[in-house]
């Protein structure tokens, strides 16, 4: 189950009911919202069927959909917050030095100079752009934002990249003191 688990991609989150009759807003994370529906069956995250999508229409920041099963608005309300996956292998292939944010999971991190940082354990978006989870050999987890500056380098058939994380702000010894 690991593999499989590993092998689910996070593309959706049901939001809440739209009308009376069981439809469901939808936060989509794909490039086309639209794309979700082609889809059809959408599964939970340990990869059991989670719900199949019957139709549906473009809506700000997703679509609203109509759920196979689900007929009114209180079973239609029961399915908010769930988190929507695909398998990994029914996406595209990327093109060449392209790939998917959840293919930096589990890569090693190093910086330019070889030091070793730890390895990508997840990555997030809590609306301010993407952050790599990072976990190093020993000690807490650290972020790193997922930019240009920061990850320069993504070498996915080496199984790592290269990171320039942002240097340690030192506090000012003499900041707050009034003269």
């Amino acid at each position: 189950m690991g593999d499989e688990k590993r092998n689910l991609i996070f593309v959706a989150q049901v939001g809440a009911a739209h009308g009376v009759r069981g439809e469901v807003k939808v936060t989509t994370f794909t490039a086309d919202p639209m794309a979700l529906a082609d889809y059809k069956t959408l599964l939970r995250q340990d990869g059991s069927p989670a719900l199949t999508i019957a139709s549906a229409r473009p809506a700000k920041g997703g679509i609203v959909a109509r759920l196979k099963g689900v007929a009114d608005r209180n079973a239609a309300e029961a399915l908010r917050g769930l988190k929507l996956y695909i398998p990994r292998d029914s996406l595209p292939e990327p093109e060449e030095d392209e790939f998917y944010l959840a293919d930096l999971v589990g890569l090693f991190v190093e910086t330019a100079e070889g030091e070793a940082l730890g390895t990508v354990k997840a990555v997030q978006d809590f609306g301010a752009g993407d952050l790599l989870e990072i976990q190093p050999r020993a000690g807490a987890t650290w972020w790193l934002p997922f930019t240009r500056q920061a990850v320069p380098e993504v070498r996915l058939a080496q199984g790592k990249l290269i990171a320039a994380p942002p240097a340690t702000i030192e506090a000012d010894p003499d900041e707050g003191r009034e003269e």
